[in-house]
């Protein structure tokens, strides 16, 4: 894991709520900022390794995470394609996700760990 993945996906995060922000007032470059902010967050969390012990219950929250990933920048290319707001059902699938395995992948860590 590249020391600078901590730093990557926190400037992505902030990016990815400026732009999201943003495109609520319509400014024409907010998708951008919003879709690089996504790629940035997604990257970390796609390149930061998958599970590969034997706990079933982690590969699937780490599957979850990946999917939240993939639907923060499908989200950013829907706001620039389709100028509607389409984009709201798949950042909130993508938010519901990502704030699901936040909690629930160091929990079951920590269970593990207890085993």
């Amino acid at each position: 894991m590249s020391k600078f993945y901590p730093t990557i996906a926190v400037i992505g995060a902030v990016l990815l709520l400026i732009g999201a922000l943003l495109q609520i007032t319509r400014l024409e470059w907010a998708p951008y900022l919003y879709l690089l902010g996504a790629i940035m967050f997604s990257y970390v969390q796609v390149m930061s390794g998958g599970y590969d012990g034997k706990n079933i219950v982690l590969k699937r929250l780490r599957g979850q995470q990946i999917v939240g990933a993939i639907l923060l920048v499908v989200a950013g290319v829907m706001m620039i394609v389709w100028h509607r707001n389409e984009w709201v059902i798949a950042l909130t699938i993508a938010a519901v996700l990502e704030l699901y395995t936040a909690f629930r992948i160091p929990q079951e860590e920590e269970r593990g760990k207890k085993r």
